[in-house]
């Protein structure tokens, strides 16, 4: 009587494991894994979609995943506060519609990728650090970090780390500032239009 009891136990434990997993993964690090299944399913279908295929595919998922608006305001630097809310405006369209472009130029194809995303995200202080790897087959893993704060959206990441190290905000402020310096707004504006054009030309 004692085993069989033991042996029902254990398998309502086995039946109720995944539920009790799912309800405690971290929310940071499954907004992570979310984006990467719905890259994963572009890059494998990335000759059918063509470059705007994927933009399309992917416009969702990139704004679900990153708040852009705050991403744009931080690249832009101190020079943001002295813009006026259309030139602000335009900033974020431009930015996003780059970020997104910018992931259906560079996942074009599929040759056995796969993504690794730890399951328990960093705490940092109120932010979140979720861990990424890209595994590529015959070469070293792209390490990539995300930087994760609570917006009303859920978790969303403000920025990306390559190596853990190389933050992208502070490469895009460095970019921007130069623009903002030589041409202000406009310039800046029209830069972002241009780049995003070129990558979703070809």
């Amino acid at each position: 009587m004692n085993l069989a009891r033991r042996s029902l136990a254990f398998v309502w434990l086995v039946l109720l494991a995944p539920v009790a997993l799912g309800a405690e993964a971290d929310p940071a690090a499954m907004r992570i894994k979310a984006f990467y299944d719905v890259l994963l399913d572009g890059m494998k279908r990335a000759k059918m979609l063509g470059v705007r295929g994927r933009y399309d595919k992917f416009a969702p998922a990139v704004k679900a995943t990153f708040d852009l608006p705050a991403m744009t305001r931080i690249a832009v630097g101190p020079a943001w506060n002295t813009l006026d809310s259309e030139q602000q405006k335009a900033l974020i369209e431009q930015f996003t519609r780059m970020t997104i472009a910018t992931y259906a130029r560079r996942f074009d194809g599929y040759s056995g990728e796969r993504f690794e995303v730890e399951p328990a995200a960093e705490t940092r202080n109120a932010n979140r650090i979720t861990h990424t790897k890209i595994v590529i087959p015959n070469q070293d893993p792209v390490v990539l970090d995300y930087l994760l704060q609570q917006t009303p959206d859920g978790w969303q990441a403000t920025d990306v780390y390559l190596t853990g190290t190389i933050s992208e905000l502070a490469t895009r402020r460095s970019e921007f500032g130069a623009v903002l310096k030589s041409g202000g707004a406009p310039a800046l504006i029209d830069s972002l239009r241009q780049r995003a054009d070129k990558l979703l030309g070809g």
